[in-house]
């Protein structure tokens, strides 16, 4: 594990925190940090986040993370013993949406299998109708 990735695990683990616990935004409602891409400087980091909820709320959730951002790169210079405290862009990540809009057309796929391997009712083919004729009396 390079040092790169010892520090962005460390920034998504107090940017997370930092979210639930400390900052007092209601456009940040279900908000969770996904991950956390550094430049290999360790200059810029770039941070994913996804948020439960309708188009809306993902844009008024990155208006509010980019609002806090300034609290937020002064906490992780606090709280991380680094030479220089990255600056930190926030990106929306779909990667849940996309894996839920996946599952669901997995379900949908296996249940049309289930249909048609079900055993199906035998059927007779199709009978012949029988004529009624009137029986001669002798």
């Amino acid at each position: 594990m390079s040092r790169k990735d010892k520090v962005a695990g460390e920034i998504k683990k107090v940017v997370s925190t930092m979210i639930q616990e400390e900052i007092r935004d209601p456009r940040l409602g279900f908000t969770t940090i996904t991950r956390v891409e550094m430049t290999p400087d360790l200059r810029f980091a770039r941070i994913y986040f996804s948020v439960y909820g309708s188009p809306e709320q993902w844009e008024e959730t990155l208006k509010g993370l980019e609002h806090a951002s300034g609290y937020i790169r002064r906490t992780l210079g606090q709280e991380l013993n680094l030479r220089f405290v990255p600056e930190i862009a926030f990106k929306a990540d779909h990667s849940s949406e996309y894996s839920i809009m996946i599952e669901q057309q997995l379900q949908e796929i296996k249940q049309l299998e289930q249909q048609a391997t079900q055993p199906r009712k035998k059927t007779r083919g199709p009978q012949k109708t029988r004529r009624r004729t009137k029986e001669k009396k002798s």
